[in-house]
């Protein structure tokens, strides 16, 4: 009975100590006010409910954002010596792990604690972020209230007054952010939108024209300027009873004209020549039974897939609407002459049997005659196409198998990717087609623009894990990357008539800029005139770490490129946890900076970050971005968990017991897979990552599209190797890392099955698997509130196995007993 009794009492005494609270007192605060306050006159004592009026609603006189001007250390309240007064004292707590504890707050009567900007109980629970501790105090004349304030949490909390804090989700999420960029014809103003994010989801947008030369800011436009192409003006659209009309701004002097009067439904492009409009519309197709009902294809279960687009010409001056194409068939608009006259059509169709699935057919259409000359009949793999400013050949944007493979550079037995992308110039009068970028190793990213002021080519294109902007000489055929500013030029505006160029980048380890260069034929050949926003505005009071390039050769003598992130209060005698992360589709990991999967953010909680772009990945070259084909994961696989292994061994400040790792769609397929092939792993989180190939070839609105790149040529009937032994879920019995498994349950793309899937098989399996929906959310988790959740959930899984602290998981989703 003793020795049970001694057991007993030192179990209590450790469990005691587990619990055990460290008290931190707060003995400074910013301070704002106190500011006077009276009690408001008064014909009655009453008010119209029957109630007393109550000093303590004078609390409410000051408002939570008033700044603070000094620093407060006294133990005394101040206050003032004739009136009453109202007061903030705050005070900042940065918290990299989940709190949990108690504030008590002491001596004064009237007060109110609050803990970003939303009032508090003294129970603390919050997640890791850069929080605002604010108490609103009401203080008599001369009054003597003290003010004592202790935090009694497990171990002593960090108070700061300064706002400057590491980056954190918020930062994340909100804020300002330049999104758009585009010039008048002249090149001489820019108009610039931003989006405003305030903490809890209320979302703005912002406009701004500014004089190029000068940045002056010339106005506020309510929406989004729409600039013509020959006067120095933009359009902005009304509803004026039920009828749609144009207006034409004059930027300096503000003045609007109607422009278009009674303009058709359907987007629209304004003619080079601005006397009409080509009004992209829609006719709906076939009706079924909603009950019971065919499904004609694959694209059949997509909403409105029936339904088709058509060619409208609105002649400006008249008001007259003329159908221009008839066709079952979705056709759109691709360009238009600079002296208006022709225009460039494509259309696009079904064709199962063959990959690719999707072709297509193009013509040039004189409007003057409404004759068609065909470019082509049935070509695939191909994208947009513009005119040359003569309007004598037509640049094309396409993957290397696009017209017979002319710009592929592969063997003919190797099946290049279908998202590398590749120009290719068409000559209208001999139809003969010249590859452009064959032995340009940086992979095109979104459309070009073929400029009318210098004749010139101008393109995005990934080049490894960078995006650049390029210029090629059609007539040369050379290629060169204009010296822009960042690491990542993710969007950028020709003017219609001057060799000028507005663009928008991300730095690495900042939000993006805005910029206005001038291209000159002699050197320096770019001239950036203006810095028209600077992102590090965005960055506000957040600080991140830093970021090296760290590459290495793997087995197969290749290198492999990558990053490493590490905190700002990086400490090389200590040990940290790790999470690798990689890409998703195909497309290299860039660096965008306002990525929801944010190694800036991960430092902020203790981690380093490893960010690899293994074989498979495009802007590396068409051979290496081939190696995502109809491998399934194996060599994506090797290389992450080589440059795992090999970053561990060359840096004793990570910790090689606590890794994790994420990635997203086929990001989170290879999470799943990486499982069945490695043990290197502590924890890992897979967003709507494909567990099964078989189902999600025939799953979802792109199973089958997406099996064109990845599969190509390669059927479950066919290769079973690929879909079922390159499965994770016909291995799961060999996966033992914990593993959180994301998904929206509104997924079109992969569907929730599929995370389904596995999870039943680690829960029969018995392994530690945890299943997280976002309801109503489709591959991208996008709604404020539902972000908010689904970023934490990923850090609480790996705080729990790689910081070996459940609180936040449990916070989040407390354990249930069913």
């Amino acid at each position: 009975m003793k020795m049970k009794k001694s057991i007993f009492i030192v179990g209590l005494m450790v469990s005691l100590a587990g619990v055990a609270q460290v008290k931190t007192e707060v003995t400074a605060f910013r301070q704002a006010g106190p500011f006077a306050v009276t009690a408001p006159f008064a014909t009655d004592t009453v008010d119209v409910q029957g109630k007393k009026f109550d000093d303590k609603s004078l609390l409410g006189s000051l408002a939570l954002s008033s700044p603070a001007t000094k620093v407060f250390k006294g133990e005394i309240l101040p206050s003032l010596d004739d009136s009453k007064s109202v007061g903030l004292l705050s005070f900042y707590v940065n918290n990299a792990d989940y709190l949990k504890g108690k504030i008590e707050v002491k001596g004064p009567k009237n007060y109110k604690l609050f803990i970003d900007g939303t009032e508090a109980s003294p129970d603390l629970k919050l997640a890791p972020e850069h929080h605002t501790f604010t108490i609103r105090y009401l203080a008599e004349p001369k009054d003597t209230d003290s003010i004592h304030v202790t935090i009694d949490a497990p171990k002593a909390i960090a108070y700061t007054l300064d706002a400057k804090h590491p980056y954190m989700v918020h930062d994340l999420t909100d804020g300002k952010r330049v999104r758009g960029v585009s010039l008048s014809a002249d090149g001489q103003l820019v108009a610039v939108s931003y989006q405003i994010t305030e903490r809890g989801g209320n979302n703005r947008w912002e406009y701004e024209v500014r004089d190029v030369k000068t940045s002056r800011l010339i106005t506020r436009p309510s929406c989004n300027p729409r600039w013509m192409s020959q006067s120095i003006a933009w359009l902005e659209e009304e509803k004026e009873g039920t009828h749609r009309v144009l207006y034409k701004v004059e930027p300096l002097t503000g003045q609007r004209t109607r422009f278009a009067y009674d303009v058709p439904e359907g987007s629209y492009t304004v003619s080079p020549t601005e006397d009409y409009l080509i009004i992209t519309a829609e006719e709906e197709g076939p009706k079924e039974d909603k009950d019971v009902f065919e499904v004609l294809e694959m694209d059949d279960r997509q909403p409105g897939w029936r339904n088709r687009n058509y060619l409208k010409k609105f002649d400006v001056a008249t008001g007259i609407t003329q159908r221009i194409t008839f066709s079952p068939q979705n056709t759109r608009l691709l360009d238009i002459t600079q002296d208006g006259r022709r225009l460039l059509i494509g259309t696009s169709y079904s064709r199962l049997a063959k990959r690719p699935t999707e072709v297509g057919d193009c013509y040039i259409l004189d409007l003057q005659t409404m004759k068609a000359d065909t470019l082509f009949i049935g070509e695939g793999f191909l994208g947009d196409g513009s005119f040359s400013p003569d309007g004598s050949q037509v640049v094309f944007v396409g993957t290397p198998e696009a017209f017979n493979r002319i710009g592929c550079q592969l063997p003919a037995d190797v099946t290049p990717s279908m998202t590398e992308n590749e120009l290719f110039l068409f000559d209208l009068a001999s139809k003969q087609v010249t590859p452009l970028t064959k032995d340009f190793d940086p992979s095109l990213d979104g459309s070009p623009d073929w400029s009318w002021a210098d004749g010139m080519i101008y393109f995005r294109a990934e080049c490894r894990d960078y995006v650049y902007l390029y210029q090629l000489n059609p007539k040369t055929g050379k290629i060169q990357q204009l010296p822009a500013e960042g690491d990542d030029v993710y969007r950028f505006d020709m003017a219609a008539h001057a060799p000028v160029i507005g663009y928008l980048s991300y730095k690495t380890l900042e939000p993006a800029s805005a910029y206005v260069a001038t291209i000159n034929p002699k050197k320096p050949m770019f001239n950036v005139q203006s810095s028209i926003f600077n992102g590090k505005e965005a960055l506000g009071d957040a600080e991140v770490g830093t970021c090296e390039d760290w590459n290495f050769k793997n087995s197969k003598g290749d290198t492999v490129y990558g990053r490493l992130y590490l905190p700002k209060d990086f400490d090389a005698s200590k040990q940290y946890p790790m999470i690798v992360y990689y890409y998703g589709g195909c497309s290299p990991v860039s660096r965008y900076f306002e990525s929801p999967y944010a190694p800036q953010y991960w430092n902020s909680l203790g981690y380093v970050a490893y960010i690899l772009e293994p074989s498979g990945a495009t802007g590396f070259g068409q051979e290496w971005a081939s190696r995502h084909v109809n491998t399934a994961g194996r060599g994506p696989a090797e290389d992450i968990i080589e440059g795992t292994k090999q970053i561990c061994r060359e840096h004793p400040f990570i910790n090689p017991q606590k890794i994790g790792c994420m990635g997203a769609s086929y990001g989170g397929f290879m999470t799943q897979y990486l499982q069945t092939q490695t043990d290197i792993f502590a924890a890992a989180v897979s967003h709507a990552g494909i567990t099964n190939h078989t189902s999600y070839w025939g799953e979802g609105y792109w199973g089958y599209n997406y099996s064109e790149v990845s599969m190509a040529n390669s059927y479950p009937w066919s290769h079973r190797q690929l879909y079922v032994d390159q499965s994770p879920l016909f291995n799961a019995d060999k996966i033992h890392t914990p593993l959180l498994l994301l998904h929206g349950n509104a997924d079109t793309n992969v569907p929730l099955i599929e995370s389904l899937q596995m999870f039943t098989a680690l829960k029969l399996l018995g392994r530690e698997v945890a299943l997280v929906e976002v309801a109503g959310e489709n591959h991208h988790i996008l709604e404020y509130g539902k972000k908010e959740k689904w970023l934490a959930t990923q850090m609480a899984w790996f705080a729990k196995w790689l910081k070996d602290d459940p609180t936040w998981w449990d916070a989040l989703y407390p354990k249930k007993h069913l």
